[in-house]
């Protein structure tokens, strides 16, 4: 067999059709360890007690407070000190303005201040990814587009601080991935701009969908908005079983004295998966729905739309549903950005009253793709790998099924002349 240019990609799915199909150098981490930041969220998170328990774990403060400097934002102070809830020592941030301040700012005037600021371009970036996560939830709940948000409580300069201040901090401590446990969100009521709502307010609702949630601990709001966007931009898997050598602790010392601690707890830990294995690992949804009543010759046009609207996989599964009907589970995997059209071509095109969504975490063979050259034409030939050996070779059907249509032979022989080649 010819092999010829090689490829490497990251897709998981490459030349179906051409779906989204992208080609990069596959990224090698040097080390077979992968270093996991986890935030243990039993008691919530909000944005100074994610600053705190990041210092706490080992992020120094006099670096915090400068790059922060960067920013072009006055009138305020950073006082970092030790504090403890219930027995629990650990570190307490405030951002203190001297004066109550009650700004609201859009987030194209807050995207204008991060990205014509000083910072890193990860710190930039990552903070204004924070930002757009909460941009986003802010445009679904009040029906407007992304720049004509104007933020309330998180448009202030504390706020600002501890959303870029998180950025700056994950940067310091260069880990490989961020985990969270299940996040509790509190309960009773909270005040915001727009009146009292239940726990957890509307940002904070909408930034979780697809995460799991606990409630009820305490009367009162555990995780805030900003809290929960820097979840939701940052963290890859969420679990409360831990599966990594744990090296150090840290603890965020929240405001309040409650029956729980009112801290936020923090993991740095190390696991040896990942390049030891030479696999690429990432977080998706799964969303399913059941369906006995729809005609199967639309199955096909349904797959269909489910990919082109970025759906990485789609399948069906034959089942016996109540009083002996057959049916079928419609099953996509798809990423978090796909879930909202994806759920409106199952609710619309399908027969469904409803969706089952969940999230799965992926883990996937490192992949090379090399040409073969043969009597009839060229053909891809897919490579995985496993601990740094090649494992297994397959060519691509597409192809195969391409030329066996042009050059009026059959697919078997398209196969078979790969192999004699």
């Amino acid at each position: 067999m010819i092999f010829r240019g090689l490829l490497f990609e990251h897709n998981a799915e490459i030349g179906r059709k051409d779906h989204k199909s992208t080609e990069s150098l596959i990224y090698r981490k040097d080390s077979a360890r992968l270093k996991i930041l986890y935030y243990d969220c039993f008691s919530g998170i909000s944005g100074d007690m994610n600053l705190g328990a990041l210092i706490d774990l080992g992020v120094d403060p006099s670096y915090l407070t400068e790059e922060l400097k960067k920013l072009p934002l006055e009138g305020y102070e950073l006082k970092v000190g030790k504090a403890a809830r219930k027995g629990i020592t650990g570190t307490r941030v405030d951002v203190l303005t001297g004066t109550a301040e009650h700004a609201h700012r859009s987030f194209k005037v807050i995207r204008d201040l991060i990205t014509e600021s000083g910072l890193s371009d990860a710190a930039r970036e990552r903070s204004l990814d924070i930002f757009l996560h909460l941009a986003r939830a802010e445009a679904g709940i009040h029906g407007v587009a992304i720049d004509e948000v104007h933020f309330h409580e998180v448009g202030a300069v504390d706020s600002i601080i501890d959303i870029v201040g998180a950025a700056i901090c994950l940067e310091y401590l260069a880990v490989d991935a961020v985990w969270a446990s299940p996040v509790e969100v509190g309960g009773g009521f909270v005040t915001c701009a727009h009146g009292t709502y239940p726990v957890p307010a509307p940002a904070t609702t909408e930034l979780l969908k697809g995460v799991p949630i606990t409630t009820g601990a305490v009367p009162f709001e555990t995780t805030t908005p900003t809290g929960a966007a820097i979840l939701a931009s940052t963290v890859a898997k969420f679990s409360d079983r831990l599966n990594f050598t744990l090296l150090k602790t840290g603890y965020g010392i929240g405001s309040r004295d409650t029956d729980i601690p009112n801290v936020l707890r923090v993991m740095l830990g190390e696991e040896e998966t990942g390049a030891a294995w030479d696999c690429d690992r990432e977080t998706a949804l799964l969303m399913e729905c059941n369906i006995d009543d729809m005609n199967p010759e639309l199955h096909d046009y349904i797959m269909e739309a489910l990919f082109d609207a970025g759906a990485q996989d789609v399948f069906l599964t034959p089942i016996v549903m109540k009083k002996s009907r057959p049916a079928v589970i419609l099953s996509v995997l798809c990423g978090i950005d796909e879930a909202a059209a994806i759920s409106e071509i199952l609710l619309a095109e399908t027969t469904t009253f409803g969706i089952r969504t969940g999230r799965v975490e992926k883990t996937m063979l490192k992949r090379e793709v090399s040409w073969a050259t043969t009597p009839y034409g060229d053909v891809r030939i897919k490579h995985a790998y496993f601990k740094g050996k090649k494992i297994k070779s397959k060519p691509e059907y597409e192809d195969c099924r391409e030329l066996a249509r042009k050059q009026g032979v059959s697919i078997r022989e398209i196969y078979k002349s790969i192999d004699e080649s």
